[in-house]
């Protein structure tokens, strides 16, 4: 059995137009100093959840629920991940990946046997200023990688950045753009200081939904769609 580390029983925000129950798993080899799941990164004292009770759950709420979120940390890390998936596809529902990007071997196992019905990959900063940001070295081409395999095999999709002010420019933002352009969907989303993983991270500062709408308007001849996750 397949063993979570958190549940969230109902979301309406973490799959785009579904009612889904989001999962979450520890670990996570990037240490963004503005994340804010720090408790999952880092793998402590978290919740064992062996998976039989998603599946119960998502029985009794057949009704209500469209599928299930998968998020972390970084899901992609954990080997048993596809058997927590082919059980829940059985079972009839849909499913929505969030991941980091750094294992395309997953990605295109997951992609082959149609497990994943959306997934959401974090773009973290340009190309060169991806160490910087996550704060480990990174394998660039398995970035690029799993940036290829949700273009070709991913039936839906979005790219997405997080915008913390001190970290990440306009120009950075249009450095993204630039290098993924001509994917379908593409994120801008608003940073907050809540218990960010670096604590010198709470004097960091979201962009206003003014500026990160200016911005999308600067991206949208790149993208089918741009979106701007702002309050």
């Amino acid at each position: 059995m397949v063993v979570m580390n958190g549940m969230q029983n109902t979301s309406f925000i973490d799959y785009p137009g579904k009612i889904v129950t989001t999962i979450f798993f520890g670990n996570c080899n990037f240490r963004c100093p503005y994340c804010h799941n720090s408790d999952l990164v880092f793998n402590k004292d978290l919740p064992q959840i062996d998976h039989s009770v998603l599946l119960e759950h998502l029985e009794k709420r057949r009704k209500m629920l469209d599928g299930i979120c998968i998020t972390g940390g970084e899901p992609t890390l954990h080997p048993d991940l596809p058997e927590l998936i082919r059980d829940v596809k059985e079972a009839g529902f849909l499913v929505k990946l969030d991941s980091n990007g750094t294992n395309p071997k997953m990605l295109e196992e997951l992609f082959s046997e149609g497990l994943v019905d959306y997934i959401a990959m974090d773009i973290k900063a340009p190309k060169e200023k991806y160490p910087e940001i996550v704060r480990v070295n990174v394998n660039m081409d398995h970035i690029e990688r799993s940036i290829e395999l949700i273009r070709e095999m991913a039936p839906d999709y979005e790219f997405r950045t997080t915008i913390p002010r001190e970290l990440l420019s306009e120009d950075d933002i249009m450095a993204i753009g630039e290098w993924i352009k001509g994917s379908k969907r593409y994120a801008l989303q608003q940073f907050k200081p809540h218990k960010p993983l670096d604590p010198e991270c709470m004097n960091c500062h979201g962009y206003s939904k003014e500026e990160m709408e200016a911005m999308a308007e600067k991206l949208r001849g790149y993208f089918d769609e741009v979106l701007v996750r702002a309050t």
